[in-house]
């Protein structure tokens, strides 16, 4: 056994010998560190094609959408495609009962037709440096953390004022390696991003939560965006003369598909894992706040499914909430399963052994690392209990929509409370939230909240000690009597609330004065906001000092791995900023006499078919094209139409939409998820379970030509047949 720990040791614990398909790479270190290891595996280009700042490389087509996904240019004329998952709030923003574009999709034939979405954004690199001497200079060894954070802040303002100077980009700088390095990106926003092109639901979301992370997969997750610029091409906020973008390079999209081993990579913005983290953190994560999440959200995904079977009208409301509950849900239970497969834990304690025994080794090092480990120990033991509050606040408190609404008004009240008051100030705070409700109710059903509501708040007093409790909460004690008194209290606070109403809200705040103020405090609903909201902070000064000082600890722990194998390649923990991965399309083994093909088909849709079931509805014709067999020139060399494939490529949140490319940077595909075996990939990575499923670009164009009829997208592309 302990040999075989061992073994893994090397692939889990401390990666000093990373696989190919292991890893987030930075796009500037390429040359150096990963350049011949790609060629190796098939890639036929530079370093520099794939990231430059001396001419068009791959880069300048890869965008952050939305500050949670990427997306790639795909046209001379500023198209983009990104997932349908990310671009889903926004087509959920536009659609009605009349104009149901969830259900019935959504195409633009014209640009004229193209919808705006107040507040998207897309990003898009000009360049980035290594600043790290710059942000670490003039800072002591032995630094209190709180002063070594503020001196470093300081230096970053320093660092980001110089970069700014004589451009109008935006200009923000990120730490790496646990702190052990700082880099400044150098980045130009898009503002008016609108509308061009999605697929129904039933495509798009083809599978829904019961597929979510599950391979096989037969998911359309596309949707098609457009960045328009100012007439001078710069950005711009959103104008009815505004032009199409003009970018520097576009991706160029292949329809000849892949084979078994073919080289492939995915350029995005992946948002965070943590590779590198003790055992002691893994605990934490797996064994304790994710059975605590997935507990509470089953409740509320039950509710929420069982009123949006009910009624069309509540899909439509509920279906990008339901989305978002779900896809953490379901995430997390492949996380504890797939830490528990590979002894994660324990792994990782024998990690921890080994650099112990090396830190010992020498004296400078034992000054350096060797109380280490008890520090992981002690501040992760003080955090738990303070941690496991903050939880049940986040997801059981902030759980219940109609709390989350209430804080909303906090700042209203506040300023109505001074005694110097600012009467323009609460008229515009008072106005803004007026305009916002609507946002609110559009999407909102009492009826949800009320059912949801007892049974989060009955888990938050059972769980949570009496002193983390917020105040109005005490008085349900543990004992069976007052947990079931909690139906009662919130089937009166909710009759009573005013907040539930969007007929009174607008009432209320349409000339609102600032002794009104008094009346939301008076208002049950608002009242155990406050209380739930009171609660959440009083652990937050605790949980603040132990992240600090785990910040410390995980930065010396990772500068302590890497001077342990200073030949190996570390790649840096993601933080939503650009990365490479690559790997090979390759199927994978789940468990015993059971292998996944790395790609499905049409056929596949139609062998999932059950018009009884929403998520698994197939359009009419989507039907008839598939009968026919009119794939045209999107078919594959078998003759049939491939929907999606996996690769052993290293892929977390934020790479939804990521572009999958071959060996020449051409579009071959879009990254939507992975396989739910290999969801601990956050964590730590294993290359015979980790795969990311990817949709064919061939089906995304499929859909777009012959079943939606917008060809003339298509057109704009530039195809390698």
């Amino acid at each position: 056994m302990k040999k075989f720990l061992l073994a893994l040791l090397l692939l889990i614990s401390l990666p000093a010998l990373l696989k190919a398909d292991e890893g987030m790479w930075i796009p500037m270190l390429l040359k150096n560190k990963n350049e011949a290891d790609m060629q190796k595996l098939g890639l036929r280009l530079s370093a520099e094609d794939i990231y430059s700042i001396n001419r068009n490389s791959l880069k300048d087509a890869i965008v952050q959408f939305g500050g949670g996904c990427t997306a790639a240019i795909v046209s001379a004329n500023g198209l983009i495609l990104t997932n349908h998952h990310c671009g889903f709030s926004n087509i959920q923003s536009h659609s009605s009962l009349e104009h149901d574009y969830l259900r019935e999709g959504f195409w633009a034939m014209r640009k004229e037709e193209e919808l705006p979405n107040k507040g998207l954004t897309v990003e898009r690199l000009i360049r980035m440096e290594d600043v790290t001497e710059k942000i670490l200079a003039g800072l002591p060894a032995n630094m209190a953390e709180r002063q070594r954070d503020s001196l470093i802040q300081s230096n970053v303002l320093k660092v980001v004022k110089e970069a700014k100077k004589d451009n109008t980009y935006d200009c923000k700088v990120r730490p790496f390696y646990a702190g052990n390095a700082y880099y400044l990106f150098v980045v130009e926003v898009f503002k008016d991003v609108r509308l061009v092109g999605a697929p129904p639901t039933s495509i798009g979301s083809f599978g829904g939560d019961t597929d979510n992370w599950v391979w096989p997969r037969h998911t359309g997750d596309f949707s098609v965006f457009r960045i328009y610029v100012g007439k001078d091409g710069k950005p711009a906020e959103y104008a009815d003369d505004n032009v199409p973008y003009q970018p520097n390079f576009h991706l160029p999209v292949s329809l000849n598909g892949y084979l078994p081993s073919d080289f492939t990579m995915i350029y995005g913005y992946p948002g965070r894992t943590q590779e590198y983290l003790p055992s002691m953190a893994i605990n934490l994560i797996t064994e304790v706040e994710d059975p605590i999440r997935i507990r509470l959200r089953d409740r509320r995904l039950e509710v929420i499914k069982v009123h949006m079977n009910q009624d069309r009208g509540v899909r439509i409301q509920y279906s990008a909430k339901a989305a978002r509950i779900a896809n953490g849900w379901k995430k997390w239970q492949g996380e504890i399963r797939g830490t528990r497969r590979l002894n994660t834990i324990n792994v990782k304690k024998e990690g921890e052994i080994e650099f112990q025994t090396w830190a010992f080794s020498a004296p400078e090092r034992k000054l350096r690392y060797g109380k280490l480990m008890d520090a992981f120990g002690q501040t992760y033991s003080t955090m738990e209990p303070l941690h496991v509050a903050n939880v049940y606040y986040q997801e059981a408190g902030q759980g219940i929509e109609l709390i989350s609404f209430a804080n909303r008004f906090n700042n209203l009240i506040k300023l109505s409370q001074q005694k110097q008051k600012d009467e323009a100030e609460i008229e515009k705070t008072a106005k803004a939230l007026l305009d916002g409700l609507s946002g609110f109710y559009k999407d909102y059903q009492i009826s949800i909240d009320k059912e949801v509501a007892p049974f989060l708040l009955r888990e938050y007093v059972a769980n949570v000690p009496e002193s983390k409790l917020p105040v109005l909460l005490k008085k349900f004690t543990k004992q069976e009597k007052g947990i079931a008194e909690i139906d009662q209290y919130v089937a009166e606070i909710f009759n009573e609330s005013m907040l539930g109403s969007e007929k009174v809200m607008r009432e209320f705040l349409k000339d609102y004065k600032a002794s009104d103020y008094k009346k939301l405090l008076r208002d049950p609903v608002y009242a155990l906001s406050v209380s739930i909201a009171d609660a959440g902070r009083m652990v937050q000064p605790g949980l603040a000092t132990c992240r600090i000082t785990l910040d410390s600890l995980q930065r010396v722990y990772m500068k302590g791995i890497m001077e342990m194998s200073p030949s190996k390649k570390f790649y840096p923990d993601a933080n939503s900023t650009l990365r490479l991965a690559y790997g090979k399309v390759s199927s994978y083994k789940p468990s015993d006499a059971v292998t996944f093909k790395y790609f499905t088909t049409l056929d596949g849709v139609l062998q999932k078919e059950d018009s009884s079931i929403y998520d698994y509805r197939v359009e009419p014709k989507i039907k008839s094209l598939y009968e026919h067999r009119d794939y045209g020139r999107y078919a594959d060399r078998d003759g049939s139409l491939h929907t999606c494939f996996i690769a052993n490529m290293h892929s977390t949140g934020g790479n939804s939409g990521s572009p999958v490319m071959n060996a020449d940077g051409q579009l071959i595909g879009l990254n939507f998820d992975r396989c739910w075996e290999g969801t601990m990939s956050d964590l730590v990575y294993d290359p015979d379970q980790c795969r990311n499923i990817t949709l064919d670009i061939r089906y995304c164009l499929w859909v777009i030509d012959k079943y939606a009829g917008a060809g003339h997208l298509v057109d704009e592309m530039t195809l390698v047949p």
